[in-house]
Order: structure tokens, then sequence, then C-alpha cells
């Protein structure tokens, strides 16, 4: 690696001082700066783009060149007749002013180049090709070459610190937006333009009357022949690990025209390259957005999907992955389109872990304990969804979109206990749901505007649950040969069998209706009133009940000793909101202030065991905006809204309930709502002239009366207990702040980032509070070179300082990227990285991995290509994680794929 690390130092040095600077300003005849001009050097030996600037907002440009070169110079800018000038440079720098004339007529210089980047309004133009290195493959990589642009952690696109929120592919939809799927799988011979649409409005209608600021889309412009035509590739491999053969296949094809397109994307493999994991399915919404999100109420219906454990990094011991998705838009008509998707993945994961927990609870004797885990998942996970927009005319859209989600998931695990010995776990679940959302907008005139929205969920989900834990039935009373027999004895179960083998069924059916009619009148250019009635309804209904089966295999029905002796729930619970809210948006100067309430009047009813609790009340919300756009690119946002926050059904369940044999459940039928403050500060800065973009957040979250967990031990030897949510009377607040610093050096990029997160909640256990503080901080730096021909570096450390009440832990991470185009034929791209953490005094683990490929294609136009790829050619076997609280310690030990070799060969269609 410090081999790698002087090799890039060297590049950058040379780099910097073979060059020299061509820099002025650009100006109207007049002599007013102009912001945003063009100024591109084309090398007249080998017609080549070798560097561009853009001009600042006092007109001011700058452009880095080689020595001893001859360029032809062209200057140009909207609306104004293009400037050409041949220049050659020494080795000292050039100082060269441009003054454009208005362009009244058809005589122009034909431009030499296209253009790198072109500004319009809110929407920034790059051309693919003056940043690609030709060792790109997928969007993702031409994306990450692009000034501004990033692809973070989670392969969500970044531009000037916020998330694309949709994705296009010449004006239609990918997917229904996902970047993911767009990153990861067109190809990047394919992408002409990448058209960043910033304040992007998905109604037109509404961009005048909303705030759209945090709003950005991607539009990627196909390259010339790639319409009304098939296009795409298909890779197929295998190769050799010390477990099984490995294989690989992957069609990914797509046709676009005028009228309609088709995506086809499939992955088949086992080489743990998971094109579409069991995260992505669950926040996956398909462009759904609840109409309510705004008004400040914050209903959660839960989640009752299996406690899948989930793989670290993408990374498990073993993964074998398919996927099948396919995409369709279809205009028939101007005013009409349609479109569509499906999606199917199947996945199989085998995971083993090695965990070690010390126990700090106060005032408690807890063991402290052991365990070994092998755990197979299996995940059968379908979508579908069908949309139509109808807008016959500017003054009216009508949009319809409905989706269905059904699942078939399983987890089975052998768990070995020093406390609980042997344990098989087995979970499975098959939930359904259906999503139905209508939209209608319409513009009576200039000042009135109207807006439709309903939206309605259908879910239904029923998780199954078995422990089998090994009982010796002659030593019942005998607490250190069977540490399960306590809680078999509060559960009520038999004990006189050779093992216990608990079970749970739970069902969970929600139905709700969320709907709102927005009025807008536009009272002139500056200023506008928004006033919003809505609605959210919403039924849910819950049935659990635990049993037993015994040795002879017959069904037991047990009777606990806790929790009054119930274990059975039946419940329905009902909630409603009706509300009223109205917001004024002002523009004065560079302020664009929206302040705002809502009035609501909720009702919350749960009902059991022929019992009724209703929490009826009236609330208002306040809620405020604040946008100060210094420049067109630079601007700060401040957000203050006050939420309230309910639960969901399963929280109110009286009866006893299995999270696990180890954790079980009582629920509060008394419980109310929370109310919460949340404050955010946003900053967001990008200057074209110098490439600097600067982001920062600051947020602050105090939540009153937020739902905490009373947390109580079955009996003082083992490590099984019960949670029961309650009203904490002790607010919880919690603060976060993070900022990134970009510049671009010539052919360097650099960047640091910092991000700071503090919480402060109150545990509760065994009837003894108290306060769980923690505070994380992580440092990171990134330098990589950004060479059209030479080789390509990346360099990279995060330092992360994790405190949590008395521990404190350290993260170190440096890592290093390498890819090269070689004799023009050639790529070659490696990656390493390593882990170090420590408490300080000692490294507690430490683990590092290394990939490399090479790839021959005999030119940028041919069909075929080949490549050896190796995966974690350390051959690591594990890699290792530490957490803590006020109540334990934990380190895992995570097992890993080995060593990869692989082989494939790629078609270009």
């Amino acid at each position: 690696m410090k081999k790698l690390i002087f090799l890039a130092t060297v590049l950058v040095a040379c780099s910097t001082y073979a060059q020299v600077k061509l820099e002025g300003f650009v100006k109207d005849s007049i002599g007013t700066p102009l912001e945003l001009a063009n100024v591109i050097a084309l090398n007249q030996q080998t017609q080549k783009l070798d560097s561009y600037g853009i001009t600042s907002a006092d007109g001011r440009y700058k452009v880095d060149l080689d020595k001893n070169t001859s360029y032809k110079i062209q200057v140009s800018y909207i609306g104004m007749k293009t400037f050409q000038k041949d220049i050659t440079t020494t080795d000292q720098n050039i100082y060269l002013d441009f003054n454009l004339e208005n362009d009244n007529s058809l005589d122009e210089i034909e431009l030499i180049y296209e253009m790198p980047v072109t500004i319009k309004g809110d929407t920034i133009a790059y051309n693919a090709d003056s940043f690609n290195t030709g060792t790109e493959r997928k969007l993702g990589d031409v994306l990450k070459n692009l000034p501004g642009v990033e692809i973070n952690d989670d392969g969500q696109i970044e531009i000037e610190g916020k998330v694309v929120s949709k994705i296009m592919v010449d004006g239609k939809e990918f997917f229904d937006g996902d970047t993911k799927l767009a990153t990861q799988n067109i190809p990047s011979n394919v992408v002409d333009k990448v058209q960043v649409l910033k304040n992007y409005a998905e109604v037109g209608q509404l961009s005048g009357v909303t705030n759209n600021q945090d709003n950005i889309a991607i539009n990627i412009k196909l390259k010339e022949g790639k319409t009304n035509f098939w296009f795409g590739t298909v890779t197929a491999g295998g190769g050799y690990s010390n477990q099984d053969g490995l294989y690989l296949f992957q069609p990914k094809l797509f046709y676009y025209s005028p009228t309609y397109s088709i995506n086809l994307i499939t992955d088949l493999n086992n080489l743990g390259e998971v094109a579409f994991t069991r995260r992505d399915y669950f926040n996956f919404t398909g462009g759904f957005t609840n109409p309510s999100q705004q008004s400040g109420t914050n209903i959660n219906l839960g989640s009752n999907n299996l406690a899948f454990l989930t793989a670290q990094n993408n990374r498990a011991k073993n993964i074998v992955s398919k996927l099948a998705a396919a995409n369709f838009s279809w205009s028939p008509k101007k005013t009409l389109d349609l479109s569509g998707f499906a999606i199917f993945s199947n996945n199989k994961t085998e995971m083993q872990e090695n965990r070690f927990v010390q126990y700090l609870a106060p005032n408690s004797v807890i063991p402290d304990e052991s365990t070994e885990s092998n755990t197979v998942q299996r995940s059968d996970l379908g979508m579908l969804k069908l949309s139509a927009k109808y807008k016959p005319n500017g003054s009216n859209q009508l949009d319809y979109d409905i989706m269905g989600r059904l699942s078939k998931e399983s987890q089975d695990q052998g768990f070995f206990s020093s406390i609980n010995g042997d344990v098989l776990q087995a979970e499975g679940s098959s939930p359904y749901s259906l999503n139905q959302n209508l939209k209608y907008y319409y513009t009576l005139n200039d000042s009135n505007i109207f807006a439709l929205e309903v939206l309605h969920l259908l879910q239904d989900e029923d998780p199954f649950y078995n422990a089998i834990l090994a009982n010796d039935p002659t030593n019942n009373d005998d607490v250190d040969s069977d540490p399960y027999d306590n809680t078999a004895l509060s559960l009520g179960l038999d004990r006189d069998q050779l093992s216990y083998n608990l079970n749970q069924n739970k069902r969970v059916k929600s139905n709700q209706i969320d709907a709102k009619i927005d009025y807008w009148n536009i009272l002139n250019n500056t200023s506008n009133i928004n006033v919003t009635l809505g609605t959210i309804l919403s039924t849910q209904k819950f049935n659990s009940n635990i049993f037993q089966f015994l040795d002879n295999n017959s069904m037991f029905n047990p009777t606990p000793t806790l929790n009054g002796g119930l274990d059975d729930n039946i419940i329905k619970y009902n909630f409603s909101d009706i509300y009223l809210g109205f917001h004024y948006r002002l523009k004065s100067g560079i302020f664009t202030l929206t302040p705002g309430f809502s009035a609501h009047a909720y009702s919350a009813k749960n009902t059991q065991l022929g019992t009724t609790v209703t929490d009826n009340f009236f609330r208002v919300l306040p809620d405020v905006n604040v946008l100060m756009q210094i420049k067109n690119s630079e601007q700060i946002t401040l957000n203050y809204a006050v939420q309230t926050q309910f639960t969901d059904v399963s929280q109110f369940a009286a009866g006893l309930v299995l999270n696990g044999y180890s954790s079980l459940f009582t629920g509060n039928p008394d419980l109310e709502s929370a109310l919460s403050h949340n404050v955010s500060l946003n900053y967001n800065s990008f200057s074209m002239f110098n490439f600097t973009n600067v982001s920062a957040r600051l947020n602050y979250n105090k939540s009153i009366d937020n739902i905490r967990n009373q947390i109580d031990q079955t009996a003082s030897n083992n490590v099984i207990f019960v949670n029961t949510p309650f009203n904490s009377p002790f607010a919880d607040e919690s603060a976060s702040a993070n900022g990134r610093y970009q510049r671009t050096f010539g052919k360097i990029t650099a960047s640091v980032n910092g991000t700071f997160n503090y919480s402060k909640f109150n545990q509760f256990f065994n009837g003894i509070q108290s306060v769980n503080e923690s505070f994380t901080q992580t440092y990171g730096s990134q330098i990589r070179t950004n060479f059209k021909t030479a080789p390509n570096v990346e360099i990279a450390y995060n330092h992360s300082i994790q405190e949590n009440n008395n521990n404190t832990f350290y993260t170190k991470s440096p890592s290093i990227q390498l890819d090269a185009l070689i004799l023009k034929a050639f790529t070659f791209k490696t990656d390493f990285s390593y882990n170090n953490y420590s408490d300080g005094v000692k490294t507690l683990n430490n683990f590092k991995f290394w990939n490399a490929s090479l790839s021959y294609r005999k030119d940028a136009d041919s069909k075929l290509e080949y490549e050896v790829r190796a995966t974690n050619l350390f051959n690591t076997k594990s890699q290792s994680n530490t957490n803590s609280n006020n109540i334990s310690i934990s380190a895992t030990e995570y097992f890993i794929q080995p060593l990869f070799v692989s082989f494939r060969l790629i078609y270009q269609l």
C-alpha cells in the first residue's frame, strides 16, 4: 500500500509540475462580466479536449495546460458569438481576456468541441465523453467523474450534498426513479449527456407554489443511434473458490424510442454480488409518498417482517443471488403516459458469527454470554407496479398508480449459547401489500390551483416463530443444568419434555387511507396562500398466540404465570386524524419564507379483552421553512416543525408476545402519542469556476412523552428479558452535524468531511432508570486524480470515535483504489482497505480486503470484452465489530466469503 501511495504522490507531483495556467476574464462587448461562460482548450496535436474552465460571477476563468503545447482556445456563452484563438504554451503562465459579441446573425464559428458543461437556469448538462477516461463500464462510473456528483455508501446519487430523488433516461422514468438500479446496470458507453435538474417539481403546475429546493432529478440523454435500437450487455462467467464452483450470468437489455421504452435486467450468481438486496426491496417506494407527510402527523404502522440478520457490507459466508426485473413506458398519445415495472428477487444467504456479551446493568446479576450461530436465510421477493398519467391540457393532470408486493421468507438458525445451550430457531413469513395512489391537479386560472391526493394501503403480515431448546425433565429444579427452566415455568410450558418446542403465530392486518385536498391562491409574483384539508384513517388488527409442541407431536396451549396469565392477543386499533393546514409563502429579495400551521383532531382507540381505551385530543402543530438563496448555486435552508408521533397496534398488545426465545414482550393498552420538535439548518454551495463543493447540516430533535421500553430480567441467572413499553416522563434528545468540503485543483480533487452525532435517552432496566448518552465522531479525507490518459488513484482515510457512557472505541480505515487504461486495450482496477478497531490502549480487532480485476477489450467499439476478477485476495476469513451501551458490551466475529477468482465474458449489443 505504501508503494501505491508513493506512486500516486509522484504522479500528482509530476502532473502539477508539467502544467501552466491560462487565466483571465470573459466579458461582453461593453465590459460586463459573463458568469458561467465556457473556456475549452483543444490540443492541436491530439485533437482532444485537454482542459476546460467555467467563469465565476465576476467573469474570471482559469485553465490548466501542458507546457510547450499548441492549443485552440474556444470561448462560448449562450446568446453570444463563439470566439476562437490559437496559442502555444511555454513554461510561463498566460493571461488573456476575451470580449464576446451578441449573436445577431446566423454566421458564427462552428463549435470545434462540444462544451463539457452547459448551464441554463436550474439545469446543468454534463457531456459524458468530456469526463470519461475509458475505464468506465456502467452509469455509476460516469457519474463519479462529474464535478459535484458523488455516489454514497448506500449506492445513492448525491449532488451538492443532496440525494437525487429521481432518475430518467431520455425523459422516461427508470424503474420509477430508483437510482441504484440505474447506476449499477445502465452501460456507460450509451450515455451522451447527464442533465441535472435542480428544484425539480413532479408536477409542473406546482413548481411556482411549492418549495422544491431539496428536489434534484437526473435525466440521462442517450447517444445518437441508441434510440430505436436494442442495446445493453450480456455477461457470463465462472470461477473457482475453496468452497464451490462459481457462476455468473447477467443479461441487461434496453430499448428506447420516442413512444415507448423497455428495460430488462437479469442477474444470477453465487459470487456474493447482490444486485437487489432485501434492504433495497423494503426501501423501494416505487414513487409512493404519503400525502400527509408534511402535515405534522407521523403514524407508524410498524413492521412485522422477520428479524433477519443483516449482511455486513453485503458480505456473508455464502450468498446466492437471482434477480429478474422489467420496466416499460408507453405513450400511445401525447396526453397519456403508461408505465410499470416488475421485480423478482431470490436470495439465499448463509451467515456465521461468534459473539461475546458482557452485561454491565446495575443492580442485576447477569452472566456473561458467548454465542455461536449458523444462519440460512431464503427470500423470494416480488413487486409489480402499473402507472398511468393523463394530461389533456396544461390545466389538468390525473395520475394513478397501483403496486403490489408479495414475498416468502424464512430464516433457520442453529444457535449455541454458553447460558442456554443449543437452540434451533426457525422463522417464516409470507406477507403481501397493495398500494394505490390517485392524484388530480387542476389549474382554474393564473391565481387558483387545486390538488387532490389519495393513498390507500392494504397490508397483511403473518410471521411465524419456532425455537427448540434442550431440556432434561429430571432436573427442572436445578437452574444450573437447564437455565431455560425458570423461563419455561414463567411461560407455563410443560417441562416434562425432552426439549422445549416453543412456537408463535402472529397476524397483523393494516388498512389505511391517507388523503388531502390542497388549494393555492397566488396573490402576486412573490406570495401565495396554501390551504389543506386532509385526513388519515387507519385500522389495524393484531392476533397472536403462543403454543408448545410436545414430544408426542401434540399441541399444548400454556398459561403463563407472568403477565396475569395472558399469552394470546386479539386487538383492533382504530386511528383517525382530521386536519386543516394553512401556509403563507413570501419571496422577498434572497429570502423565501413559508410559515404555517396545521390543526388536528385526533382519535386513537384500541379494543382488546372486552375493554376499549380511547385517546381523543386536539392539537395545533406549527412549522416554518426559510430559504436564503445567496447565489444561484449557494443557499441556506432553515426548517422547524412539530410532529405528533403515534405507534402501531403491536405496542398495545396486552398478551405476551415472543420477539425471540430470549426476548419476551408485553404491550401497554394505555400508551399515548409523543410530541417531537425538529430543527434543521442546511447550507449548500457549488462553484463551477473552481469546482468547490461545500455542504453542511445541523439537526436537533427533542421528543416528549416518547415511548420507551422497561426491560426486566426474568431470573437472576439467565439472559432472558421482558420488554414493556410506556410513555417516558423524561425527554429524549438527539443532535447531529455533518459537513463536507471538496475542491478541484487541476487534475486533483480533494475533500474532507466530518459527522457528529449525539443522543441522550432514558433506559429502564429492572426498575432502575439510567441515561444512555452516546457521541460519535467521524472524520474523513479523500484525494483522487482526474487524468484522461494516465492511471487514476483515489486515496481515502476515515477515523471514527464512538463514545457511550464510559466506553470509547476508535476505528481507523485507510483505503486506496487504482484504475488504469493500459495500451488502450487493458483496463486494470484494484482496491485495498484496512480496518483497525481499538479502545485507545490496544487493538481489539483488524481486518483487510484487497480486490483486483483485469479486462481486455480491443478498442472502445469492440463487442467483446474478457475479464479476470479476484475478490478478497488476502483470503480474509472474518471481520469484527464491537458495540456498547449502558447495559452491555458486545464483540462479534462475522465470517465472510473467501478468495474468489472468476473469469467473465462481456458482450456489448
